[in-house]
């Protein structure tokens, strides 16, 4: 008979006193550079807990040995025992926060976790129509997966599960016997699947689209777009598949045009209009650099929208990007007809809002044309941010004399 295996103790972790203050304040991140003690090796997945220095309970969350963020809090003050009961009350508090999106009559697109803003670090929740996609960027998640699929499943039934992984643990995740793309529960009945938001229908690529398969972040501005475009010229630049274009032709748009440098993403959108044949204005896809083309073209418009994939990746990009953003607002601008609108929005965590605005801002005064402010956004309600880091959507919009 062989001798029975140990238990190991508790994975208990101690930080610098710089890293105490951050958690106490509520951050949701322990670096490894932060780390100053540990017990023992942890392995993926570990519910570990950091103790302050004078012994006592700080924070619990899932432990990383393969990231550099070593440690992502799911609590912090009081000890706590996260048991099944916890993990289900956990979850029901960032549902609560959307109870008017899954109530919606005309919305079933919407995130249902966000990630370390719902306390659910590393881990977003998609949803499109019957479909739940788990973006995963932690391997910490793998031996949870099971917990969270059935949570899921018991409050949004009879829906299939989709996981999508982050690059850098698609390797591990094989180890484990899971992929990106793999249809972790439940039935999909087809891909893309077809979703709606404010009424419009519209196909997400949940196996293999970028993200979990569509931008469901900028819905509240879709919205905007819409009461503005009423008789404007449209140019819709870094389209993807259409979503700002569909909303300007809802709205009344003369005509609509979709500027993307990808083939693909312009047969999205085409295929998202063909999914509401009664939007009948007329919409015209042209694939370019929309850089190169808004810098040669003579056409101009009543609106135009950029709303660019990321420009700073990383710190060290910054400077080069609140440039490029300056640049890109200035062509929109020589791009607008008098009394047009620009919106400009921006994914790039590492530029502040503050810094992008000004950047805008900045184009506009040096055009020499008169112009005003109509307002600034930032971050969708199921995409709420809780901390700097999170924070990485912002849009403003201008009208030019």
């Amino acid at each position: 008979m062989s001798a029975p295996t140990p238990t190991l103790p508790r994975l208990r972790l101690r930080v610098t006193l710089a890293a105490e203050g951050y958690v106490r304040a509520g951050h949701p991140w322990v670096y490894e550079s932060s780390v100053r003690e540990q017990n023992r090796d942890g392995e993926a997945g570990e519910l570990a807990v950091i103790y302050d220095r004078r012994d006592r309970f700080l924070a619990i969350g899932l432990y990383d040995p393969f990231s550099p963020l070593r440690l992502r809090v799911l609590h912090a003050g009081p000890p706590v025992t996260l048991d099944d009961a916890w993990w289900a009350a956990h979850l029901d508090t960032a549902l609560q926060k959307r109870e008017a999106l899954a109530n919606s009559s005309d919305t079933d697109g919407y995130r249902v976790l966000n990630g370390e803003s719902d306390g659910f670090g590393g881990l977003v929740v998609d949803r499109y129509a019957q479909v739940l996609v788990l973006k995963v960027y932690t391997a910490a998640w793998f031996p949870h997966l099971d917990r969270i699929l059935g949570l899921l499943a018991e409050r949004f039934p009879d829906s299939a599960m989709v996981l999508r992984l982050s690059r850098n643990i698609q390797s591990i995740a094989a180890e484990e016997g899971l992929s990106d793309g793999q249809i972790l529960s439940g039935d999909l009945p087809e891909n893309p699947v077809v979703f709606y938001e404010s009424g419009l229908a519209f196909e997400a690529d949940v196996l293999r689209g970028q993200k979990t398969g569509f931008f469901l972040d900028q819905r509240e501005n879709r919205r905007r777009v819409e009461g503005l475009a009423k008789d404007r010229r449209v140019l819709n630049a870094f389209s993807f598949s259409g979503g700002f274009s569909l909303y300007a032709a809802r709205g009344g748009a003369t005509e609509v045009v979709s500027l993307d440098i990808s083939a693909h993403a312009l047969a999205g959108a085409e295929n998202n209009f063909a999914l509401n044949p009664g939007l009948t204005t007329p919409h015209e896809t042209i694939q370019a650099d929309v850089f190169d083309w808004l810098a040669r073209t003579r056409r101009t418009f009543d609106l135009v929208i950029l709303d660019p994939p990321s420009l700073a990746r990383r710190e060290t990009e910054r400077t080069g990007a609140i440039r490029a953003y300056a640049k890109l607002a200035a062509d929109g601008i020589a791009r607008l007809a008098p009394g047009g609108i620009l919106l400009s929005a921006s994914c790039s965590a590492h530029v502040s809002a503050d810094e992008f605005w000004d950047a805008v801002r900045g184009a506009a005064q040096a055009s020499g044309r008169t112009w005003k402010e109509l307002g600034t956004s930032r971050h969708a309600p199921d995409h709420h941010a809780t901390f700097a880091e999170a924070e990485y959507l912002k849009a403003i919009y201008l009208e030019l004399g």
